[in-house]
């Protein structure tokens, strides 16, 4: 079966004008909006979904607060629909006329599956200049991003007290694949045999916990990280960390606290891998989340890293 990708995420939130301007700052375009829900999407058209925490529509919370509410993964064709249907069997539900089938994971998180409606989008990022490899060409300077564009939801992050559980629905019933792992603390995988280094990663803390860490936007390249990064900055949202690196996925990050749950991360440049991947294990620690991170980010009107707490 073909899993691509996120399609389109729901947050229910406690205070949907900040979450509106969050998101347009951001980067995000605003399709539609009432005064308790906003309906925003990527470039590629992923949709991220804002419906005020009281709006009985929505799945049940799988934590107290705003958060996540669903996460919908977009599939190839109806064929692929039809095979996740029998793999799921009686824990799934259909719904018409949307097309989509419904399920609970076993973190309590609301998931769903749909033949995707992303579009395909012409995106180039900058090129790099490595040694012997002028990658941008001759008499060519980067980029300067004055803020981001998010591409598309590129991956979210949950913390879980059942890890293995949530493990084997993932891989054996939905089809994803495991790229690396923290043995008995974490698991990176990925939806497609062949793409970025991971779409999902679950992450199970000593203390017993469920709930949301973050939601990754993807943007062209690392200078935009940094641009989307200053910029919201510049508006006044908090920096949680970053810029930084990841050593594991060696993606360029950029988090930020969110008002719609947890942090947002800009993020570019992970590793491509496809079927003669061997998955790795690592011994859980900071220097394997980040090669180097700035605690607070860089103040966007400054240009200056901002003080430690």
């Amino acid at each position: 079966m073909s899993v691509l990708g996120i399609d389109r995420i729901t947050y229910g939130v406690a205070d949907v004008p900040a979450c509106r301007r969050f998101f347009l700052d951001w980067g995000l375009r605003l399709v539609t909006e009432s005064d308790t829900a906003l309906d925003f999407e990527a470039m590629n058209g992923c949709e991220v979904r804002v419906r005020h925490m009281e709006d009985a529509t929505l799945p049940p919370a799988f934590e107290s607060g705003p958060t996540l509410r669903e996460v919908i993964w977009g599939v190839e064709s109806a064929a692929d629909l039809e095979r996740l249907r029998s793999a799921l069997g009686r824990d799934a539900k259909w719904s018409e006329p949307e097309a989509t089938l419904h399920a609970t994971d076993p973190n309590g998180l609301a998931v769903a599956f749909r033949v995707t409606r992303k579009r395909p989008v012409e995106v180039t990022g900058v090129p790099i200049n490595a040694w012997g490899v002028p990658g941008r060409g001759i008499n060519r300077r980067s980029t300067v991003y004055q803020r981001a564009e998010p591409i598309e939801v590129g991956h979210v992050v949950f913390f879980t007290d059942r890890l293995a559980d949530v493990e084997r629905f993932y891989v054996e019933r939905v089809g994803f694949r495991v790229s690396d792992r923290y043995p008995g603390r974490a698991v990176f995988l990925r939806c497609a045999e062949t793409g970025g280094h991971h779409d999902l990663f679950l992450l199970q803390p000593p203390a017993p916990k469920r709930g949301l860490n973050h939601v990754a936007f993807t943007v062209r390249d690392i200078h935009e990280v940094f641009g989307g990064g200053m910029h919201i900055s510049r508006c006044g949202w908090e920096t949680e960390i970053g810029p930084g690196r990841h050593p594991i996925s060696s993606a360029y990050f950029w988090y930020v606290k969110n008002p719609a749950g947890a942090l947002a991360e800009y993020y570019s440049d992970e590793d491509q891998l496809d079927g003669n991947w061997e998955p790795q294990e690592f011994q859980q620690s900071p220097e394997a989340f980040a090669e180097w991170a700035v605690i607070g980010g860089i103040d966007g009107k400054s240009r200056r890293a901002r003080s430690a707490p």
